[in-house]
């Protein structure tokens, strides 16, 4: 099963080899490079307003840094593969310094904003967030600079739930499902090509995906599930499954991952979190779009930790302020802009919707597959 353990942490295919043989070798892109910049205006507009419309969301501004002692930062897989870049402040000639970070994702900061812009239950504020991910393997939608639509809500202890869960999944899908359709609206041409996008989210947890592929690892039982059902939220990413591996990663200080939900077959599946991942018709491949999850309460976040390994994070200041209670209970995600900028509009790469740095190999790939990054 090493293949298994292999696929467990993080993103990315892992060497150029294998991403020239996944790269469309049919590519045309629909729209030029200028009409693509005004549909991603036109886009992020339409998520932006309706996002807030249906969740009920203000617009915040978010850190790009944060006191690397604070806690704040996202550690995105949990098993220390993807660190942040840390830099140190020479304040006041070294008297008053800071040593700082580069936020990853502003998974935990949202939740510490809801108390600082005093949201109430039912209240919730998003941000246009920009990180960075050293990290990452460099590939047709992975990238270092990461831009984010990350959202979070205040709900109260009854509304832990999965079927709150699945309804603000079914809200946010219908928010994408229509900021699609409006950039059709404005570009015929983006309908000519491809199937519809789907109206509709298949809910599976990852026990089922399992089920259904025992012995595939994770990214190949999430390939063939999308072959059948085009559009699925994944619940339940985080916890052991049956066969005694993770579906995925998942740091064990936001997202609850560890609380018994479902019973199926006399099986106790757990988890109030998952992924949107849809059948990408250009590249042909999975494509994941979002994150989202209730948060841990200070049980649930002791339980995670003591899991990972990590019941030193108690004593960080954000971990302190779950533990007594200073910061609401919530749910929350991420939605990956250029992510679904290239779903929306028919992209084959992140760089035709983003502007970073990208290896030359890689450039060069593309542009012999008619993929021109944006430099």
């Amino acid at each position: 099963m090493k293949e298994k353990t292999a696929d467990l942490a993080g993103p990315g295919i892992g060497t150029y080899e294998e991403v020239e043989q996944i790269l469309p070798t049919d590519y045309k892109p629909i729209l030029n490079p200028k009409e693509t910049q005004i549909a991603l205006f036109e886009v992020k507009k339409y998520i932006e307003e309706n996002l807030a419309k249906e969740l009920n969301l203000i617009r915040v501004e978010s850190p790009l840094i944060v006191d690397r002692d604070s806690g704040m930062n996202d550690y995105l897989d949990r098993d220390g593969s993807r660190t942040p870049i840390d830099f140190h402040i020479n304040n006041d000639y070294n008297k008053n310094p800071i040593d700082a970070q580069v936020v990853q994702a502003a998974t935990k900061w949202k939740r510490l904003a809801l108390k600082q812009f005093g949201m109430g239950v039912g209240e919730g504020l998003f941000t246009d967030m920009r990180a960075m991910r050293k990290d990452y393997f460099l590939d047709h939608d992975h990238s270092s600079y990461v831009d984010q639509w990350d959202w979070e809500k205040v709900i109260t202890a009854e509304d832990r739930n999965l079927d709150l869960l699945k309804d603000v999944v079914k809200k946010l899908w219908k928010v994408l499902v229509g900021a699609g359709k409006h950039a059709e609206e404005l570009f015929p041409q983006l309908r000519d090509k491809y199937p519809d996008f789907p109206e509709e989210l298949t809910f599976l947890h990852a026990e089922e995906i399992l089920d259904m592929f025992p012995d595939l690892p994770r990214k190949q039982r999430e390939t063939e599930v999308i072959k059948k059902y085009p559009a699925i939220f994944i619940i339940g990413i985080g916890a052991i499954l049956e066969d005694g591996y993770l579906h995925e990663m998942r740091a064990a200080d936001y997202d609850d991952w560890i609380t018994p939900t479902i019973v199926k077959d006399g099986k106790q599946m757990y988890g109030l979190n998952g992924d949107i991942l849809v059948w990408n018709p250009v590249t042909k491949r999975r494509h994941e779009l979002t994150s989202m999850g209730i948060r841990v309460t200070k049980d649930t976040l002791k339980k995670q930790l003591e899991i990972t390994k990590q019941l030193d994070f108690l004593e960080l200041p954000y971990h302190k302020m779950i533990l007594s209670d200073e910061i609401p209970l919530s749910i929350g995600g991420g939605i990956g802009q250029s992510r679904t900028y290239m779903y929306l509009l028919r992209k084959a790469a992140l760089g035709e919707c983003s502007v970073t740095v990208w290896p030359k190999v890689l450039r060069d790939m593309c542009a012999d597959k008619n993929i021109h990054l944006l430099q």
